[in-house]
């Protein structure tokens, strides 16, 4: 009779090399007892590349960051009780902005449940409506099918990808001895289950019926956060320039730098929407939206108008819609649907209608870029960049400019949490080598536990210490007599430090010229770097 501790080794040995199979290439696991079956299952398993983080919360950031990344399933293991209520933060952020994450749980098995045994609490539903679906798996038992478990595994993984993709969790009770009292083989390799998941191609009645709606008149596109995709780019700015119309495009839609066709992107309009005589020039009849909703009020609010056409493309189950202006919602993929337009060949825009918003564009001040110009010069192509939210993106979406120089941005967007910044942004360099992330100094201070995920990658960590939550001073909280204490919150860290506790090179800076040696010297020495950025 094979032990307990071999069995739920050898049961979870067959479920993580179906995730792999599935194409798992990443797991992060937070160290406990009772999440050793999986635990070793992971470290044991051929062509998984485990990290492993101590603090859960930040555990689950990092493996968003590589979901993000990578897109691709994400393997995140905590024991039972209050660790997995840890990555709840992570786990909304993943579900609004479409990651996939695999959330595994160890449990204590059912007898223990409801009896005051340590450590245990009820974990089944810990996720609610965040998660695209849930498991709840019993205790491993002998003459097991490893095959089921292999396909679950592949359902599973297919359930996190799409067709919207996000979170799913598998809660695991195990029995104690946990561990395996007898040598095991590793999980024999699987052959893949192949999936063909279906591209979302629009509507040839809606492409032509939508195309008379817009042909011809005045129009423009608003580009947020959208998942990097081949093609995008391409394909809508070249469909801008048939409809000769203005593409409003934020940073993280990742249209503002690189080789594409950039002749009708706008990325002053935060800038020229500010001013009233501005917006009334701006009499557009239609809207074409991508991606999530636009950072800035000022574009928020002119969305906040009502157009003859109000369209989001969207292929996703969700609805974007905050402006309550919606006329049309076009469930196709991005590229596809502009292919379509395309190929129907809408007449443009009247003359003189392009060349009005180019002109506010050109007029729009360019002044201020101070820091954030700093970052987008000195950056080498390809670089990954994270951006932190509040001040930061707000900063980067007014001064970021563009350029030919191809530039990755990311964010945590999906719930827009300063939470977990800087582990998501250590996850996005695991991937890609590199990753520059520009993070307010309370942002920082929320995640300080991340820079142990730091050790041994090239992560460059500014910190922009503006003296707390300089996001409030444009808000009206800043008229109240208890501002500095209620919401202002100077932060007290030594940034220096902080980052010498975690073994980062430091620097700081007091102004712009200093800020940009330091961060040339960051990216010519690699390695993990913490740049203060002192702008009181």
């Amino acid at each position: 009779m094979i032990d307990t501790g071999t069995l739920s080794l050898l049961w979870s040995q067959a479920m993580i090399a179906g995730f792999v199979a599935a194409g798992a290439t990443h797991a992060v696991i937070s160290p406990g007892s009772r999440s050793t079956p999986l635990a070793l299952a992971m470290l044991r398993q051929p062509g998984l590349q485990c990290t492993v983080a101590v603090d859960e919360r930040s555990a689950a950031f990092f493996a968003l960051g590589i979901a993000k990344a990578s897109r691709r399933p994400v393997l995140l293991l905590a024991t039972s009780g209050t660790a997995p209520a840890n990555w709840l933060p992570a786990v909304i952020e993943a579900s609004q902005s479409g990651a996939p994450l695999i959330l595994l749980s160890a449990d204590r098995p059912p007898e223990l449940q409801g009896c005051g045994a340590n450590q245990t609490v009820d974990q089944i539903d810990l996720f609610g409506s965040h998660v695209r679906a849930r498991h709840a798996l019993g205790t491993p038992a002998e003459g097991f099918d490893p095959g089921y478990l292999q396909r679950l595994a592949a359902r599973i993984s297919e359930q996190a990808i799409w067709p919207h993709p996000g979170p799913v969790h598998i809660n695991q009770p195990f029995h104690e001895p946990l561990v395996p009292g007898q040598e095991t083989a590793a999980s024999s390799p699987l052959d893949r289950i192949v999936i063909s998941r279906p591209e979302l191609l629009p509507s040839p009645d809606d492409i032509r019926d939508l195309s008379d709606r817009i042909a011809g008149r005045p129009g423009i596109i608003v580009c947020g956060e959208t998942p990097l995709r081949k093609g995008y780019a391409d394909a809508l700015t070249a469909l801008a320039a048939r409809l000769d119309c203005p593409v409003l495009a934020e940073p993280l839609s990742n249209l503002r730098f690189g080789r594409h066709n950039r002749s009708h992107v706008c990325v002053r309009y935060n800038t020229w929407l500010s001013d009233p005589r501005a917006v009334q020039e701006m009499k557009p009849d239609w809207v074409l939206r991508f991606g999530t909703v636009p950072v800035t009020r000022h574009l928020q609010a002119f969305l906040g108008n009502g157009f003859a056409v109000h369209a989001l493309i969207e292929p996703w189950p969700r609805w974007t819609d905050p402006m309550q202006r919606l006329t049309h919602v076009l469930r196709a993929d991005p590229v596809a649907f502009c292919q379509a337009l395309l190929a129907v060949a809408p007449d443009p825009a009247p003359d003189g209608w392009h060349a009005t918003v180019a002109s506010l564009e050109a007029t729009a001040s360019r002044e201020g870029t101070g820091h954030i110009g700093v970052l987008v010069d000195e950056l080498p192509a390809n670089s990954a960049v994270f951006i932190g939210n509040s001040l930061a993106i707000r900063d980067l979406d007014t001064h970021s400019g563009s350029s030919d120089n191809p530039l990755l941005f990311f964010g945590n967007r999906g719930a827009s949490g300063i939470d977990g910044n800087i582990s998501t942004a250590i996850g996005i360099a695991a991937v890609h080598g590199r990753v520059v992330a520009l993070l307010g100094d309370l942002t920082c201070q929320h995640d300080l536990g991340g820079l142990a995920l730091a050790q041994g990658r090239d992560a460059i960590i500014v910190a922009v210490n503006n003296g707390g939550g300089g996001i409030f001073d444009h808000l009206p909280q800043a008229a109240l007599p208890e501002f500095e204490h209620g919401w202002r919150t100077p932060q007290q860290i030594d940034f220096k430090h902080a980052a010498l506790t975690f073994g980062m090179a430091y620097e700081r800076a007091s102004d712009c010229d200093i800020y940009r040696a330091a961060l040339r010297q960051a990216l010519a020495a690699g390695g993990p770097q913490l740049i203060e950025l002192c702008l009181r």
